[in-house]
């Protein structure tokens, strides 16, 4: 049952063949059994069952709110949550519980789905690992579940990494503890951790979905993201979050339904391009190989595949990082101890209490971006920096608009240079130079407020998922979301549960063991 989509379990609650509770049952002691992947911060098992006892008195008397209701799902720990804690992984906000719902949180308890937990992720959103966390970093699942890890592997192994920023979010639907989560994604913060945990990964068109109640990270890139197990479940989930917020001035009205994707989409109509530019420094064989391959399918479809270019993509990185951080700057003022979050009990002054509380409510990835970014806003530094980042950013969109003005109708390229790393290797380098390598494909996207949509293709040598990424025009989410449809139909990527229970059972004894060390 936890391994089915969200239109067949949705099906089999209508049908009476599993109850909404019985239902959050399972999710609940699955993230118990799992506990040890450390992918929630916060569980909320007393609301979700409550939630799941009135979506069954609903669907007992024939009046579901709509294709979610009953359905578990988890949201990354920087959505504010009604009388829940919300954290962002960081001291500063470890106490903090928010009076009100974001937009996209309401719309989905509006249609009866059921909130089971808030996700760990890196702090403040600020991270490719999700292992910079006040809480401790995210396992990836498939470090277990995986038929070529070796029978002994035991929790504390030297597992890989769930991806960041939103590692915890894609190691819930991973590990079918929730069946849709969500994520943020300001430079591929949701599909960064879709590919490497074999999940399906929507970065929206900016401006479809609401940001209302979504702790900033950088506000001109930031977008709600959509983490499922199929495509088609990206399509529901984003035809219910989708639509105009009059607490959202960056948002459009909702355009023509998402849900029904077509299920004989013709790819000979399509034009796929594939930029010379992302074959980049670091790219696996295997990712580059499975590229490839899927290139490779669209042509035998029929579809026209070629070479494009996107020439500014060399600035990117460099583009992204001054301009992300310069709007770090600006939204983290916020945290300053006087209304909410982490305060210092230094006091011999206004701003010594300021620096204490921010030295001691920020990790060092939060403050170096800070800092940096206060330094490209200085009078003197103002023009060379951020303005200047400002303008080859609009050149980065206008490559874009010139490929799809072309006829180029999506384009193809990988989702992260390799599939994920081993924790040890990650967290010897550093967070910021890791992020930049592994932001390669995915920031141009949010710069230029375009749909991205990874799809997990394959396993690697090492039986980690290897994910590609689609690209298409402003607004043609659904377009995009059934070429993917059309890659995921094609493909052969093996479900987690075909692998899971091989390894568990050694990881739950290890656990288990663990957890009686530490009572003793």
């Amino acid at each position: 049952m936890l391994s089915l989509t969200i239109k067949e379990v949705s099906l089999a609650l209508r049908e009476g063949s599993i109850s909404p509770t019985e239902l959050c049952r399972k999710c609940l002691n699955r993230i118990k059994k799992t506990q040890y992947l450390n992918a929630y911060i916060t569980k909320t098992e007393e609301l979700a069952l409550k939630q799941a006892q009135e979506a069954e008195t609903r669907l007992l008397h024939g009046a579901p709110k709509g294709p979610l209701d009953g359905i578990p799902f988890a949201v990354k720990d920087n959505f504010c949550t009604e009388n829940i804690k919300t954290t962002c992984a960081s001291r500063m906000l470890k106490d903090y519980t928010p009076p009100y719902n974001a937009t996209v949180v309401q719309k989905l308890l509006d249609q009866g789905a059921v909130l089971i937990g808030k996700t760990n992720m890196d702090e403040f959103a600020m991270g490719a690992g999700s292992t910079d966390g006040a809480f401790g970093p995210v396992r990836n699942p498939w470090s277990y579940a995986s038929p070529y890890r070796e029978q002994t592997a035991a929790p504390d192994s030297d597992w890989v990494i769930a991806g960041g920023s939103s590692g915890g979010s894609a190691a819930a639907v991973a590990s079918l503890t929730s069946y849709l989560a969500l994520g943020s994604d300001t430079g591929g913060s949701t599909r960064n951790p879709g590919a490497l945990c074999g999940v399906v990964a929507l970065k929206p068109t900016y401006g479809l979905l609401s940001r209302h109640g979504l702790i900033p990270l950088v506000n001109s890139m930031d977008v709600p993201g959509i983490m499922t197990r199929s495509v088609s479940d990206a399509a529901i989930v984003l035809d219910v979050l989708q639509g105009f917020d009059l607490r959202d001035s960056t948002t459009i009205p909702a355009p023509p339904s998402l849900t029904e994707l077509p299920e004989d989409f013709d790819a000979s109509n399509i034009c796929v391009g594939i930029p010379k530019e992302y074959h980049a420094p670091g790219l696996s064989e295997e990712t580059l190989a499975q590229w490839n391959r899927v290139a490779d399918m669209f042509e035998r479809a029929g579809a026209k595949v070629q070479q494009v270019s996107l020439p500014h993509t060399q600035y990117s990185i460099v583009c992204y990082h001054v301009l992300c951080h310069t709007e770090v700057a600006s939204n983290m003022a916020r945290f300053d101890g006087l209304q909410y979050g982490h305060r210092s009990i230094v006091d011999s002054s206004t701003d010594a209490m300021y620096a204490s509380t921010r030295h001691e409510g920020f990790n060092d990835v939060v403050r170096g971006r800070i800092l940096s970014g206060n330094y490209f806003l200085l009078k003197e530094n103002y023009q060379h920096y951020f303005v200047k980042a400002q303008k080859v950013r609009r050149l980065i969109a206008d490559d874009f608009k010139h490929v799809f003005s072309s006829g180029v109708d999506v384009l193809l390229t990988p989702s992260t240079l390799t599939d994920a790393a081993c924790y040890s290797d990650f967290t010897q380098e550093d967070n910021r130079t890791r992020s930049a390598q592994e932001d390669v494909f995915t920031q141009p996207v949010n710069m230029a407020g375009l749909p991205a949509v990874s799809v997990p293709t394959a396993l690697s040598r090492r039986g980690l998922p290897i994910g590609l990424q689609l690209i298409g025009p402003t607004f043609q989410d659904k377009k995009l979301l059934s070429v993917a449809q059309w890659i995921e139909q094609r493909v052969g990527f093996p479900s987690f549960s075909d692998h899971r229970d091989s390894n568990e059972s050694s990881c739950d004894i290890e656990m288990t063991k663990r957890e009686q060390t530490s009572a003793v």
